[in-house]
């Protein structure tokens, strides 16, 4: 670009770079927004997780009958393989049909 051109552009303003007091001010202005998007985040997460959290609870409240549970049932499948295998079968069809109706219910 000659000088002529140059001289015909006007001159660009170059905004002022901003303080330091007012880019603290900015960061410390995100950080707290940051702070405020993951507690939201947090309580979102628990309450996605309680009926998890609630399974397990009640899983650990029962956890001795179910270990007793289970071996009765693997000394069980040791003998009769067979028949274990019939009964999963039938639990797993039941809890299906279960389903199946309660969705059809709502």
């Amino acid at each position: 670009m000659s000088a002529d051109a140059r001289a015909r552009l006007p001159a660009r303003r170059e905004a002022p770079e901003p303080s330091r007091a007012e880019r603290k001010g900015r960061l410390e202005a995100r950080i707290e927004q940051q702070r405020i998007d993951i507690l939201v985040e947090a309580s979102r997460y628990r309450e996605a997780s309680r009926p998890i959290d609630e399974g397990w609870q009640m899983m650990m409240r029962f956890k001795a009958p179910l270990y007793a549970l289970g071996g009765v049932l693997l000394m069980k499948s040791a003998r009769h393989p067979n028949s274990l295998l019939r009964v999963a079968k039938r639990l797993t069809a039941g809890v299906l049909l279960l389903r199946r109706a309660r969705r059809l219910l709502r």
